[in-house]
């Protein structure tokens, strides 16, 4: 898959590795609002912005991760745009020692959402695990860090929801739920591919330090759709 369908990430998703998952009209589609808050439409197609408009409920705010169209009367901007780094990796990554990593699942729901809610708030939904694996590490009953697949395009997979309890952090448990994740996915023929903030230095600087480089700045917008007047 050549890396430019990377460009529109949310796009290439739901017409390929989540067509399944997907609501669609035509050259617009977005993940069901419990799976997943993102968007995205065909930029070829000058109607895909009024077909997006029939998928998405008046007053629900909704995120495009990559090209978004000029907006209409139908949705205003909740955040102003900004760029977020898009970051890949070709080659296996060196794992450091730590305590045991298990593949979570749907028993482990409760502990994803509460760790979410409380330190990577704004993308994770009730249903986000549906998108793909998730592993985590336990300190007992608590989960003290976990990752997971979110974007699925064909022969990429992205890496999502890398986070860790603050009273864990400095023990180097994403940086082993990274490695792990991404050296499988690697020996599946699958290249692992990830977002970060600019602002975020500290974790951007983690993921260069680890091996991934940097391939392109990305678009993300939040809009809300507005009722029209009558």
């Amino acid at each position: 898959m050549p890396d430019t369908e990377l460009d529109n990430p949310v796009w290439s998703a739901l017409t390929s590795g989540h067509a399944g998952i997907a609501l669609r009209k035509e050259n617009a589609a977005r993940y069901p609002a419990q799976v997943a808050p993102f968007v995205a439409v065909d930029p070829a197609d000058a109607l895909a912005l009024v077909q997006l408009a029939s998928l998405v409920d008046v007053g629900e705010t909704v995120l495009f991760v990559g090209p978004a169209p000029s907006l209409d009367s139908n949705w205003s901007v909740v955040e102003p745009l900004v760029h977020i780094a898009q970051m890949v990796c070709a080659a296996r990554l060196p794992v450091n020692d730590g305590p045991e990593v298990i593949k979570l699942s749907a028993a482990h729901r409760a502990d994803v959402l509460d760790l979410t809610a409380r330190v990577y708030p704004h993308y994770f939904r009730p249903r986000t695990m549906d998108l793909g694996r998730y592993f985590g590490i336990y300190d007992g009953a608590k989960l003290a860090a976990l990752a997971g697949e979110r974007m699925r395009l064909h022969g990429h997979t992205e890496l999502s929801a890398i986070c860790t309890d603050p009273a864990y952090v400095g023990r180097g448990y994403a940086q082993r739920l990274t490695a792990l994740l991404t050296n499988d996915l690697l020996e599946r023929g699958v290249r692992p591919f990830l977002h970060v903030s600019h602002a975020n230095t500290r974790a951007k600087t983690l993921y260069e330090r680890m091996g991934y480089r940097f391939r392109a700045d990305v678009p993300l917008l939040a809009v809300r759709r507005v009722a029209l007047p009558d």
